[in-house]
């Protein structure tokens, strides 16, 4: 039996949790926004997930392991941090 949803594989943890300090964590989310590289690395991602959560390539993250709320979250509030535009819904 094919399940709707796959669950993402324990590799992909460092990269979830990644994610998820960018949708939650306000002082994490400012400095990948000042320095994404140095956090990046700081946070235990090698190169490849670098790059796919750089280009914020989702087909990539979710192959990746990504969870697919936390890549479309954390894209969000990533958009909505340097937007010039408020949301006033959320």
């Amino acid at each position: 039996m094919k399940l709707h949803y796959n669950f993402p594989p324990a590799a992909g943890y460092p990269l979830n949790r990644c994610l998820y300090r960018l949708k939650s964590d306000d002082a994490f989310r400012e400095r990948y926004l000042a320095d994404p590289e140095a956090t990046l690395r700081e946070a235990g991602l090698d190169p490849e997930r670098i790059a796919a959560l750089r280009a914020l390539d989702r087909d990539r993250l979710l192959a990746l392991g990504a969870h697919a709320y936390l890549v479309f979250m954390a894209s969000l509030r990533l958009k909505m941090s340097t937007a010039s535009q408020t949301f006033e819904r959320f």
